[in-house]
């Protein structure tokens, strides 16, 4: 298989490839054009920040399986793209952390001081000691936001540095921000009371322009400004106005909305520091990051193990050996609802009874969904991308944990409801990989489901089975097993009959025509 590496990253990862056995065509700065080209033969594509992964290259990675970032943002590659394609997007968010959190430092203590302009000054020939007088960071308050793995180490060394640390993040309770020196507050109380704001989160809907005009307009006056996460999370154009106008009394950026900065003004301004996106350049973190990624890729193209997926969770629990049979069963639960139900699909609930399959409810219900999607559409179905499909089409997709069964141990059920019915089926795996249909519709039996399944109800009398074992004899179909589920003698019953062979449509019209018979159906498992 092959590896295309468009970014420069450490050669420690190119000798994991090596060593696996994989071939990398390494093109570091590459043209797009060009890469629309390469992708075509790769199986995984590795990026830094620099190679924007485009719904384009998606689409031309006809063979493209993995999409690798050695880094933690993704925000340079459409996953929901990848995700419709099913291509799995990994990071490596621990890599840099060190790396990107003294960077952070260096640069709010190089604000504090004028460092970058002291230099400048120096080289040119002047000594303009009182043109930089600078201000301590000891005592000053440090508003950290997004207390993430990142923003955690810098407020552990912000804290050392004498700093009282608040912080923004409501993913983040105050037993963890205590753990870190951080006191955590809501966010206007961090931009009111902050000398020194730094940002730490993704580049998402909701943080871009997160430091702009009405933020700014709450902060305390003379606060300084940092950002090495991502550019667009600081608005340039409302920072620009607010140094030029003295509300802020300086910035810090490592990072830009467009890389290089079209900003000159920024760029240029007196009170700004800028560095070319250093936070992860460190050599140790580029090399921890090149060989985190490409074990990480490799061990996802071998079907080893999906370490730092960030669409990929149902793939990651198909893994499991242990849940395998489950997702099989999943599956085949999915195809029988496709086969039997009849209307729109509006909602699909997955439940499970028995605590051992809890955490792989959401693979049971995407492989539930890819059993019920495969057969219907043309476009190739996955779990990666069968929970999109669903999204798409307006489904619902409910996820339920149930208490124990009275008969079975760990008990799979998927109930659909469309515009004109609701139905339920059960399933279960007895010992390692017996799968059987338990139940549909509150009927209770047993069947293996492979094959082909001849589906009907009858009224339950005598002769009834006579009478189908007759139409499938004449038509010269073996019968390999049955299942009969009834509520009482004489009621209605639910036939399941395992045949050798499909039955052809006026078979199965002969027999819907028997008296006492409906609703028949020939299923493919």
């Amino acid at each position: 298989m092959t590896i295309l590496i468009t970014d420069s990253v450490d050669q420690q990862g190119l000798a994991v490839f090596n060593a696996a056995g994989f071939r990398t065509e390494y093109r570091p700065g590459v043209p797009h054009s060009e890469i629309l080209q390469l992708v075509r033969e790769a199986e995984a594509l590795i990026v830094r920040s620099q190679t924007q992964v485009s719904a384009d290259v998606l689409e031309a990675g006809k063979n493209l399986k993995v999409v690798g970032r050695a880094g933690a943002g993704v925000d340079n590659i459409d996953v929901d793209a990848a995700t419709r394609r099913g291509i799995i997007v990994m990071n490596t968010p621990g890599g840099n952390t060190i790396s990107t959190a003294e960077h952070t430092i260096s640069m709010m203590l190089a604000l504090a001081r004028n460092i970058p302009q002291a230099h400048q000054s120096v080289r040119s020939g002047k000594w303009e000691r009182s043109a930089f007088v600078g201000t301590e960071v000891h005592g000053k308050t440090l508003g950290v936001i997004g207390l993430g793995k990142v923003g955690a180490e810098v407020s552990r060394r912000a804290a050392s540095l004498g700093m009282k640390v608040l912080a923004f993040d409501p993913a983040q309770s105050a037993e963890v921000a205590a753990r870190v020196n951080a006191q955590l507050v809501g966010f206007r109380d961090l931009l009111r009371e902050s000398d020194f704001i730094t940002v730490h989160t993704p580049l998402i809907p909701e943080t871009k322009g997160l430091i702009g005009k009405e933020s700014l307009s709450f902060s305390k006056r003379g606060v300084r400004v940092i950002n090495c996460a991502r550019g667009g999370i600081v608005d340039e154009e409302a920072l620009l106005r607010a140094l030029e106008e003295g509300s802020v009394a300086g910035a810090a950026l490592d990072v830009f909305e467009h890389e290089p900065p079209v900003n000159s003004k920024l760029v240029q301004h007196p009170r700004v520091v800028v560095t070319p996106h250093l936070g992860a350049s460190t050599e140790e973190a580029q090399e921890k990051v090149a060989i985190q990624i490409a074990h990480q890729v490799v061990d996802a193209l071998l079907g080893r193990g999906m370490a730092g997926s960030v669409n990929a969770d149902a793939i990651s629990a198909a893994m499991k050996v242990e849940v395998r049979p489950f997702l099989l069963l999943a599956e085949k639960l999915g195809r029988l609802l496709a086969q039997l139900k009849t209307g729109t699909l509006k909602s699909l609930t997955v439940s499970v009874g028995g605590e051992f399959l809890r955490d792989s409810l959401p693979a049971l219900s995407a492989a539930v969904l890819k059993g019920a999607f495969e057969r219907v559409l043309f476009e190739p179905v996955n779990y990666l991308n069968a929970p999109l499909i669903a999204r798409e089409r307006g489904i619902g997709v409910h996820l339920l944990q149930e208490g124990g069964h009275d008969i079975y141990g760990q008990l799979l059920s998927v109930q659909y409801q469309t515009n004109t019915e609701t139905r339920r089926f059960s399933g279960t795996v007895f010992g390692e990989k017996d799968l059987r249909i338990v139940g549909i519709d509150g009927f209770r039996f047993e069947i293996k489901p492979y094959g082909h399944l001849l589906l009907y109800y009858n009224v339950d009398r005598p002769g009834m089975l006579a009478s189908v074992s007759a139409i499938l004899a004449k038509a010269t179909i073996n019968i390999g097993g049955l299942s009969l589920g009834r509520f009482e003698a004489g009621a209605k019953a639910l036939t399941i009959i395992s045949i050798d062979s499909p039955a052809p449509s006026d078979v199965v019209g002969q027999i819907a025509l028997i008296d006492g018979v409906s609703d028949v159906k020939m299923i493919e498992l």
